[in-house]
Formats: structure tokens, C-alpha cells, sequence
């Protein structure tokens, strides 16, 4: 691990990377984004620590946090559960990239504990009560962090969106999916979601990421979706729960990608700050393997327990964990 504040030239620089998060540096742009990775990158030894000498601490001030419906598969294996009898897919889904504002107060780094969450839920008798979730789950996803800041009124058009994007975590919306069902309609989620979001600790920027050619859509997007560069990312990413798999899959999976989803959630004239976090969704493959939640592997049929650890891994972006605790 490279100390930041060792290797920045004095000025601006020196400045952001004195805050004791990247909100700062976030706000700078990316010429000084690239100007700091490269003394970074000449750092010497004195600048240098051993990660395992590093306590991994929540690396921005969260501004904002969006997370989006992104997969195909994914949209389409929950689509069938609540609606068997028509089409699974909403008329708008491959129109845009479906989204929700959720609770940046609850974005938190890996290692955080996760409470076990109360919710109204639905007795067998057709009533409700206030309880802890008996249907936690998790859901396998990237996060993109963004910025620097913009106006009300400015939208970032989808070609410089890319630009925008600070760099990639993976992400772990924590999901009380009894909670989430009786309380959807008609608004989306709330409670079911707002109780814990975690990421990784390591911001990866898009350049040090493998990029692959993204999903054909049909029908074509809008004009203010189609980028002249359209990029995904090939990143693998496995989940274990207590050390057993259940789940590999791979972002390239996508529908969306991270620049028509920042392009659409400013298109109205929504202001960017620096430090948004914005989430993909569930990352689902085509396969029982890639399935990237509970929810669609086990249908209802298991969910986490107490004391369960739920470890999310990428080889390029590390990993996120979380163990299940009991409610307060």
C-alpha cells in the first residue's frame, strides 16, 4: 500500500489526499486522478506499507447512493417469481436502466457487522407485524464511485459519463426480502434495503479493470444512451457463505452498462457529487451457479442465518465480507 500523502506534489494535490477520505481528490477530476496514480506508481519504499499492516477504513464520505436493476437475467428469474403468468420483464426495463435512491448513511466497508433488520412482514393469517427479517439475503453486484460534482441542471451527457467514474468496488446490498415483499408496492424498496449496503475498502479505477465489448440491447436505446465507445467490464466474482460457493459469475453479464446508468440517473438535470455510489444490481448468469442472490438460487427454500460470514471476492477489487448478527 502506497501512503497518498508521502507521494503527492504540494498544492491541490497535497491537499485532497490530507482529507481522511477521497472526497476531495474525487472532486479534482480526472487529470489529477492520473497525475497522482503516476506518483503513486514511483513511490519509493519509504512510501510503501505491507497491507497486512493496513486497518481498511471506508474510503469516501457517501454522498449519494443509487442501485440500479442492471441484469437481464437476474430482472428476468425474479420477473417469473411475482408474475408467472405474463410477461417477466416490466414494459420499461430494456427501455432504461431501472433504478432506486437508497440510504447513503448505511454505506459501509467491508468487515461491518449486519444487524439483522425489523420490518413489517406478513403472518400467515393475513396480518402484519413488526419483526426481524426471517428472509435475509444478499446480493452480488459492483458499485461505482463517482464525481467530481455538478449543477442542478447539468446532465452529464453519456460519453463523458465514463470520465466521471472515480473507480469500481464491489457492493453487497444486504436484502430483507420478506420485509421488501409486502412494503414494494407501489414506490420499491425501502426498509427491506435501507438497513446496510457494504463495500470494499480499494477503489480500482476503470483503467486497471479488463474491458470487453457490452451486451447487444434490443431494442436500441435512446440516443442520449448510446455511447461511441460502449464498454463493460470482465471481472469474475465469487460468493461463499461460511466458505461454501454459491455464486460465480461475471460483471460482463450486464445489460446496462455504468456509463448509461450515470448518463440516465443525471439525464432529468440530477446534480452528481463527488463520492456517489452507484450499484449495478443483482449480477445474475445464465446458469444455477451464476445466480447472484438467495432469492433466485434457493426460492424462498433458505436464507441467511445468525452467524453466517458472506464473503464477496474479485481478484482485481479484493473482497467484501459481512457476518449476520443478531437483531438489537
Amino acid at each position: 500500500a502506497v501512503l497518498l500523502r508521502a507521494v503527492a506534489p504540494p498544492g491541490r494535490l497535497a491537499e485532497a489526499v490530507s482529507e481522511p477520505r477521497l472526497n476531495a481528490l474525487i472532486e479534482l477530476g480526472p487529470r489529477a486522478w492520473r497525475e497522482l496514480k503516476a506518483h503513486a506508481l514511483d513511490a519509493p519504499d519509504s512510501a510503501r506499507v505491507p497491507c497486512a499492516r493496513v486497518e481498511t477504513l471506508m474510503p469516501i464520505r457517501v454522498t449519494d447512493y443509487v442501485d440500479f436493476y442492471a441484469s437481464l437475467e437476474h430482472a428476468t428469474n425474479v420477473g417469473r417469481m411475482f408474475r408467472p403468468d405474463g410477461d417477466p420483464l416490466a414494459p420499461n426495463w430494456r427501455r432504461l436502466p431501472v433504478g432506486y435512491h437508497g440510504r447513503a448513511s448505511t454505506v459501509v466497508v467491508s468487515g461491518t457487522d449486519v444487524r439483522r433488520p425489523r420490518g413489517q412482514v406478513v403472518t400467515e393469517g393475513g396480518a402484519t407485524e413488526l419483526r426481524p427479517t426471517a428472509a435475509l439475503d444478499y446480493e452480488c453486484e459492483l458499485g461505482f464511485v463517482c464525481g467530481p460534482s455538478t449543477r442542478p441542471g447539468e446532465p452529464i451527457p453519456i460519453d463523458d459519463a465514463a470520465a466521471r467514474i472515480f473507480g469500481f468496488v464491489l457492493l453487497n446490498d444486504w436484502s430483507a426480502r420478506d420485509v421488501q415483499a409486502f412494503e414494494y408496492v407501489p414506490l420499491g424498496p425501502f426498509l427491506g434495503k435501507s438497513f446496510l449496503t457494504s463495500i470494499s475498502p480499494w477503489i480500482v479505477p476503470p483503467d486497471d479493470l479488463d474491458r470487453v465489448a457490452p451486451r447487444e440491447q434490443d431494442p436500441p436505446p435512446l440516443d442520449y444512451l448510446r455511447a461511441n465507445d460502449p464498454w463493460s467490464l470482465d471481472l469474475d466474482i465469487e460468493v461463499t457463505i461460511n466458505g461454501e460457493t454459491l455464486t460465480r459469475t461475471n460483471a460482463k453479464t450486464l445489460y446496462w452498462t455504468p456509463a448509461q446508468m450515470l448518463a440516465h440517473a443525471t439525464v432529468n438535470g440530477a446534480a452528481l457529487t463527488a463520492g456517489d455510489v452507484f450499484g449495478t444490481g443483482t449480477i445474475s448468469g445464465a446458469d444455477e451457479a451464476s445466480l447472484g442472490c438467495m432469492l433466485e438460487r434457493f426460492e424462498g427454500e433458505r436464507w441467511l442465518a445468525d452467524g453466517d460470514e458472506v464473503a464477496m471476492t474479485c481478484g482485481p477489487l479484493g473482497e467484501v465480507r459481512g457476518t449476520v448478527v443478531p437483531a438489537a
